[in-house]
């Protein structure tokens, strides 16, 4: 398994992966122009499609998602809510879409993997003038729950020089808000964040863990597979697990 490369992860990545703030989505909706219902979406690195159902559910008239994996793309079709959504293969430098046709252009849990300037070269190209560019992820807030704080800080043990590759509170998005003004093809950024819980059964909480992709190869298979096996330990006695998922969403309109 090489970083970024979420082949073999499509089915736990469907079943298990959290969605994102409603009041988060809410806001960034009434930022545009036009209503959803008379404006065109795009969902770069889409995955199998999450935040893109998300979208779907609020009556978009055209909704196109872009996912580069194959084993991603193709879970993101079978899924049942993704009649209204048309699937592409195409990457955030390289989408394959035409030029000024979409009013809304996201990525979720997706724009760390892209190089930035051709990413803001490409979705300045893809939207309309007006339209917004969204970069969004949805990190667990840990510090809700000292168990879930336990879990983080025994990967240290496994490998002291770990580093969480998507987390969506480190790397990029430290000094996302000043690389989105410098851009001369957009502006009125904003950022936005709000938090939700969810009860995760201990499936499904293992099954989030299942679905990563940068431990995998940090850890390497057997310590990956001794680290699921301490965290089913250190659940195998409740029955729910309470973890708090805080959306951080940066927006800019196309100059």
């Amino acid at each position: 398994m090489r970083h970024g490369d979420f082949s073999g992860l499509a089915e736990n990545y469907t079943k298990y992966r959290p969605d994102y703030s409603v009041a988060v989505l809410d806001a960034i909706l009434g930022l545009l122009k036009t209503p959803a219902t008379a404006a065109d979406a795009v969902d770069i690195g889409a995955g199998t499609g999450i935040w893109t159902r998300m979208l779907a559910r609020r009556g978009f008239r055209k909704i196109v998602a872009v996912e580069p994996n194959d084993e991603m793309r193709r879970a993101g079709r079978e899924h049942p809510d993704n009649g209204v959504v048309e699937w592409r293969a195409g990457s955030g430098e390289y989408t394959l879409l035409a030029s000024a046709s979409a009013d809304l252009l996201s990525m979720a849990s997706s724009f760390h993997w892209v190089d930035f300037d051709k990413g803001i070269t490409e979705f300045s190209r893809v939207l309309r003038t007006g339209g917004c560019f969204v970069a969004v992820w949805n990190p667990r807030y840990l510090e809700s729950n000292p168990l879930l704080v336990e879990i983080e800080e025994h990967l240290s043990t496994l490998r002291p020089d770990i580093k969480r590759v998507s987390s969506g509170r480190s790397g990029l998005t430290e000094t996302l808000t000043q690389k989105l003004e410098a851009c001369p093809q957009f502006e009125d950024v904003v950022y936005l964040e709000g938090k939700h819980i969810l009860e995760l059964t201990p499936e499904r909480y293992l099954g989030v863990w299942r679905s990563v992709n940068d431990l995998p190869v940090q850890l390497g298979a057997d310590k990956f597979e001794a680290f699921l096996e301490y965290v089913a330990g250190k659940i195998a006695k409740v029955e729910t697990i309470s973890a708090t998922y805080l959306t951080r969403a940066w927006v800019a309109r196309k100059y």
